[in-house]
C-alpha cells in the first residue's frame, strides 16, 4: 500500500524567494510567507482552524519548513 501525500505542498523557494502552493494538485499562488499560505488555503476553503501548519498529514515542505522563504 503506498503512502498517502499530504493535500497541501509548499514547494522550494524560487529565486524570488516565493514559495509555489498547491492544494490537492492545483495550483493557489506563490507565497511570501505565511500569512500567504493560510490566505490561500482560505480561498480554497480549507478551514483555518483546522490546519495546522506543522501537520505532515496535512501539509508537506519542500525544500525548508515554515520559517525558510
Amino acid at each position: 500500500m503506498a503512502a498517502r501525500r499530504p493535500p497541501v505542498v509548499v514547494h522550494p523557494p524560487t529565486q524570488s524567494g516565493g514559495r509555489r502552493v498547491t492544494a490537492y494538485g492545483r495550483i493557489l499562488g506563490l507565497a511570501y510567507g505565511v500569512t500567504d499560505v493560510y490566505e490561500f488555503l482560505r480561498r480554497a476553503g480549507l478551514p483555518e482552524d483546522a490546519l495546522h501548519l506543522d501537520d505532515p498529514e496535512v501539509i508537506e515542505w519542500r525544500g525548508g519548513d515554515e520559517t525558510v522563504w
